[in-house]
């Protein structure tokens, strides 16, 4: 789903919403998280609650994200960085890290268009139908993620 225009508000208004914010399209730990919860679509469905996935990355990237994948829900590019401030998300990262991963063959401006050098924290976030956020999920190591069955387990809290 692409829309340039979507409101995030309107994830949640027919329903509690499964807010996932990634790192990019390059992160192989995004991916798996990605491609599970896309296999696990019609779990989220039958739980009544819409997941969005969101990153830094420019619209063409988030694009190609979502067709290697077969997405069946909004995967939304944020390079601008509103939603991800909204949330408190925003992982600055410094010079060395930069360098490193520079070393890798990984050039972040190229991936979301801009010169900020920022990346998501990953993390998922539950919003129930008033706006309010009921869960959260931002683990300081990227490489700890929730699974599927876990977030359905929270959102059946939420319903």
């Amino acid at each position: 789903v692409e829309r340039a225009d979507y409101k995030l508000s309107e994830a949640w208004k027919d329903g509690p919403a499964l807010i996932v914010f990634y790192r990019g399209g390059w992160c192989p730990y995004c991916n798996t998280q990605v491609r599970e919860l896309a296999q696990r679509n019609d779990d989220f469905v039958k739980a009544g609650v819409q997941p969005i996935l969101i990153s830094v990355d420019s619209p063409d990237n988030a694009a190609m994200v979502s067709a290697k994948y077969e997405i069946p829900f909004p995967i939304l590019s944020d390079p601008d960085l509103s939603a991800h401030k909204m949330f408190n998300v925003v992982l600055e990262l410094d010079q060395e890290t930069l360098e490193k991963y520079k070393g890798f063959g990984l050039d972040l401006s190229q991936w979301s268009g801009k010169e900020h050098n920022a990346i998501a924290v990953a993390s998922a976030f539950i919003v129930d139908q008033s706006g309010k956020v009921v869960m959260s999920h931002a683990p300081e190591d990227y490489s700890q993620r929730p699974s599927a069955d876990q977030l359905l387990a929270l959102v059946g809290k939420v319903n």
